[in-house]
């Protein structure tokens, strides 16, 4: 009996923890007033507790119309129990999403906007290899016909020296730029596959987040 009774107060104890942690959330109502007591004739001692507010609910009154709550923020007093809810009010949620939605459509956006420059300048690349490529076949055109008409040794080593150190030059700005096309055609493919992920996954938060906003119809009763 002496071992009962010390595991009835431990039992007891965690009851009284547990309901001192009851967490409700205020409803879909624009502000709500907070009072010192638990009645419509006690002085109101805050007018403002937004939609939304997490409380936590220490106790009740006796017919259960009214609530002693304590905010994230320490403020405390009496609620009517009907202006709590379990979870966070729909329109909360609401918002929520559009602001994720909003969030997203922007990056969305933005990275649209990368990927058209990144087409431009890749252009502007692939030109600048055709220009290259062309420069390096006349130069190689122009020492090829040196060394056929020149009899000159001296001008022609002149000449063949000058000729072979812009060939190198070119052959390093050409795979310099070819390097950059493959940078940028490798931003490309990062940059399409970033956009079909956002596009799936903002497909996916709208599928999820409508339906729980609509209210559900309560099924007409079989006794009615």
């Amino acid at each position: 009996m002496r071992t009962f009774l010390p595991l009835l107060a431990i039992l007891a104890l965690c009851a009284s923890a547990a309901y001192a942690q009851d967490v409700r959330y205020v409803s879909d109502v624009q502000y709500i007033p907070l009072r010192s007591g638990p009645g419509g004739e006690y002085r109101i001692t805050h007018r403002g507790i937004p939609s939304g507010t997490r409380l936590v609910i220490s106790r009740r009154s006796d017919d259960d119309v009214f609530a002693e709550i304590t905010t994230e923020k320490g403020t405390k007093g009496w609620i009517r129990v009907q202006y709590l809810m379990d979870s966070v009010p729909a329109q909360i949620k609401l918002d929520k999403a559009q602001q994720r939605v909003a969030t997203l459509e922007a990056k969305n956006t933005e990275l649209a906007s990368e990927t058209s420059t990144l087409k431009t300048e890749r252009v502007d690349v692939l030109n600048q290899i055709q220009s290259t490529d062309g420069q390096l076949d006349k130069v190689t055109r122009e020492l090829a016909g040196l060394k056929k008409i020149s009899g000159n040794a001296v001008q022609l080593d002149t000449d063949n020296r000058r000729l072979i150190v812009e060939s190198e030059t070119l052959k390093s700005d050409l795979e310099m730029i070819r390097a950059e096309n493959q940078r940028l055609t490798d931003r490309l493919a990062s940059d399409a596959f970033i956009n079909g992920a956002l596009a799936v996954l903002l497909g996916v938060i709208i599928t999820l987040a409508v339906p729980r906003l609509w209210p559900k119809r309560r099924r007409n009763s079989d006794w009615a």
